[in-house]
């Protein structure tokens, strides 16, 4: 696989080409500092995969997944902002890393870009690194120095709180250091995304109130994007 890292930031790509250096079957890293630079290394680098920043300079990492020429490289968007991730997955993108993120994350981003790689080539894709379990029946929280253990199954409803999600339930609202996309990931079919930045439980929806928002049966409000409406109102007629 051949990758290029494009940030502005240069401890950004210093760390992760050190941590692509740790990964298998990788052949060739390079780099580029901006957007104008991604797409010219994009023509003469040849990348399979691209782990691309969001914010830069002139050029951002959204417009330059939106300019790649086809067949476009596998995008993986690495960012400090969770607040691009619909925007991200709409141009397309393999993955969503947010800064600052650890090795284990970034192997479930590697082993999916094998995956999509393999299934191009018509091969079949190595196995995971780290083989995923069943969904998790519980949380480890730590705040404080005190670290608590949340059932999934008392959750109610999660949003994001800048590189936290706030896990809602009956009467606590604990945060866990990780990202929405991620925990969903994680959680199995129980919980929706309804908002960029929230996903309810859906056993636990009742109604959809006047304003558009879902209430919940104990009578907690969760907010309803439009662009999330119509797969919230096909998970709930399934």
């Amino acid at each position: 696989m051949r990758i290029l890292i494009v940030d502005d930031e240069r401890p950004a790509r210093d760390r992760l080409r050190r941590m692509l250096a740790q990964e298998p079957g990788i052949t060739a890293v390079d780099e580029a500092r901006d957007g104008i630079e991604a797409l010219e290394k994009v023509a003469s680098f040849a990348p399979d995969a691209i782990f691309l920043d969001v914010q830069m300079p002139e050029v951002g990492g959204l417009e330059v997944a939106a300019s790649l020429p086809a067949p476009a490289p596998l995008v993986v968007f690495a960012t400090a902002f969770d607040a691009y991730a619909v925007p991200a997955f709409d141009a397309n993108a393999i993955d969503y890393l947010l800064k600052p993120f650890d090795a284990a994350r970034l192997q479930r981003a590697m082993q999916r870009l094998r995956e999509r790689i393999a299934a191009r080539n018509g091969a079949t894709p190595p196995a995971p690194a780290l083989p995923p379990g069943a969904p998790l029946r519980q949380l480890l929280v730590t705040e404080r120095g005190v670290t608590r253990v949340i059932r999934v199954d008392d959750i109610q409803w999660l949003e994001t709180a800048d590189n936290y999600v706030i896990l809602h339930t009956a009467g606590d609202a604990p945060l866990l250091r990780q990202t929405l996309t991620d925990l969903l990931s994680s959680l199995g079919g129980e919980f929706v995304r309804c908002h960029r930045r929230a996903a309810v439980r859906l056993a636990l929806v009742r109604k959809i109130d006047q304003q558009g928002r879902l209430v919940l049966q104990d009578g907690a409000v969760v907010p309803l994007g439009r662009i999330f409406k119509a797969d919230l109102y096909a998970a709930l007629n399934k």
